[in-house]
């Protein structure tokens, strides 16, 4: 099979290329596991991406271009299940492009607090505690705000460039003022410490000329002329391929179409496969290869390879409510990506009913454009000179599913996350919360010159039902899905994988991105994400 390195050929279908590693989706974690192997030369790597090449396409690599790629032709957007309590209308957005959901998102760049790290490993993640994974936030980083000094927390020699948000928005300067007169301290994102009640600017992962720091641009693209490794874009992989003979299965490659007519080929992996295509598609793929709940299966015909029962299960989110208010002034023309601003509270505190002490259950995102994607049906106003808030609940318990359509690979699979379920409230308390906080703090003299008429949920909405219900009716996502093939403990029979991250029940073959996490990040997961393709590539090469 001939292939060029930024889009294949149009490959036969009884034509076979093979190499020691094929790594399948070229996200946030799988470029970088297949920059990591192909480090030595002794091995050949290829990278498959169903989507396009980012290379030379703006609209993807300026960072402030991010929210013209929701519902765009570089998005699988896929529509949720019906909500009994959430906003039926909801979508997730997944990225259809190399750098999967990094070359997609915002590029809110944090390191997972290490209560996070520590929390995995008592979940069964053995070896992921803080202590051994901070190494591999350090190792993938160039930070900006690294001393080089001894002792320093930060990397100054990785591939994926962390910038500090300039105060440039003369609104989020007064909206972190308000925070402080509010009782919220401007504390700097990224240390040693979890901010439990902080605001200030977020770090993003962005190069100097606006550039996103994705993991294409920061392992792919310095890599493209390097002899072992092959990328692979345009090629959908439908099927992971199996020898069943001999007793325990092992993956020896994928079939994939990369032409119009649906005509399948095979890519064979001599050592290993890592199925790196998400929280949502990697559950699909190892359900269409057999690896899932036995009855979901047999439901759709396929033959069952395992009977894994956690395959997408266990699906987590961060689910966002938003407030909005009209401004008194223009709001800024220019930004660095639009959400600037990070602030995180605890709403429990004191109370006794966190579960998670020492991290905060709230967030919110500070957007100085207009956000009416989920009030304007609902009847909301709405302007053009807007900001908003968008409260998130940083560990929600609600749990939904990733379930297959069909058995058709082009169908697009049923994902429910089931929002605002959780038995006890948890979510929706949160949420209110959030809400109540985000006006008391615009509510401070500090905004008074910017906050004018409260578009949505407005002033008339006060008590908790009524907060509660409007956010039952418009809440979005912060677009977080994890958790979809955890790994746990070797005996723990809803946890698919392997604390190294192996299928259980196969050979020759691994999982990694968001949906190997036992438990979402409390904030943005992108680079943990990256992380988790660093350590992968570790474990491989440890053997």
């Amino acid at each position: 099979m001939t292939t060029n390195r930024l889009s294949p050929t149009v490959a036969s279908n009884t034509v076979e290329e093979t190499f020691d590693y094929v790594v399948v989706g070229g996200g946030s974690a799988g470029a970088a596991v297949a920059a990591r192997l192909s480090e030595d030369p002794n091995v050949t790597v290829a990278l498959l991406e169903a989507g396009p090449t980012d290379v030379d396409k703006d609209v993807v690599l300026q960072l402030n271009r991010w929210m013209e790629l929701l519902e765009s032709g570089y998005d699988w957007d896929y529509p949720i299940e019906p909500q009994k309590n959430g906003n039926s209308h909801m979508r997730h957005a997944r990225a259809k492009v190399l750098g999967g959901c990094s070359s997609h998102n915002s590029c809110i760049a944090f390191w997972a607090p290490k209560e996070d790290m520590d929390e995995w490993e008592k979940l069964g993640a053995q070896g992921w505690n803080a202590e051994s994974t901070y190494p591999l936030f350090k190792r993938l980083e160039t930070n900006d705000q690294a001393t080089g000094e001894p002792g320093d927390i930060h990397g100054d020699a990785g591939p994926v460039h962390l910038m500090q948000i300039p105060p440039k928005d003369p609104c989020g300067v007064a909206l972190l003022e308000a925070c402080q007169q509010q009782g919220i301290p401007t504390v700097q994102f990224n240390t040693d410490e979890t901010v439990v009640k902080g605001a200030n600017f977020f770090q993003v992962n962005r190069r100097e000329d606006g550039t996103r720091a994705s993991s294409s641009v920061s392992y792919i693209h310095p890599i493209l002329d390097r002899e072992n490794f092959t990328l692979l874009t345009d090629t959908w992989v439908k099927e992971i391929l199996f020898d069943d003979d001999g007793g325990v299965p092992r993956a020896t490659g994928v079939s994939v179409v990369n032409n119009a007519f649906g005509r399948a080929s095979a890519i064979r992996a001599s050592k290993e496969v890592v199925i790196s295509a998400g929280a949502i598609d990697s559950p699909k793929l190892l359900m269409l290869s057999g690896i899932g709940p036995a009855e979901h299966l047999q439901e759709h015909g396929i033959d069952v390879r395992v009977d894994s029962p956690g395959v997408g299960r266990h699906l987590q989110d961060h689910p966002e409510a938003v407030i909005a208010w009209e401004a008194k002034q223009p709001m800024v023309e220019d930004s660095t990506q639009w959400w600037e601003i990070g602030i995180f509270a605890d709403t429990l505190e004191g109370s006794g009913a966190s579960d998670r002490p020492g991290r905060p259950d709230l967030m919110m995102h500070y957007g100085s454009v207009p956000f009416d994607m989920h009030t304007l049906r609902q009847g909301y106003p709405t302007s053009d000179n807007t900001f908003c808030l968008t409260p998130n609940i940083t560990h929600a318990k609600s749990r939904g599913t990733v379930r297959l359509r069909s058995r058709d690979y082009r169908d697009k699979p049923m994902v429910d996350p089931q929002y605002f379920t959780d038995p006890d409230g948890h979510d929706m308390r949160v949420a209110v919360a959030g809400i109540k906080l985000a006006r008391e703090i615009v509510a401070q003299p500090a905004m008074a010159e910017w906050a004018g008429e409260e578009l949505f949920p407005g002033k008339d909405v006060q008590t908790d039902e009524q907060i509660a219900d409007y956010v039952q009716r418009t809440h979005n996502t912060v677009y977080h899905p994890a958790g979809t093939v955890r790994m746990g403990a070797a005996d723990d029979v809803m946890s698919p994988l392997t604390p190294d991250l192996r299928v259980k029940g196969v050979q020759g073959l691994r999982v990694a991105d968001a949906s190997v996490m036992p438990e979402l990040t409390t904030v943005n997961p992108n680079i943990t994400t990256m992380m988790i393709g660093e350590r992968c590539a570790d474990l491989i090469k440890a053997g």
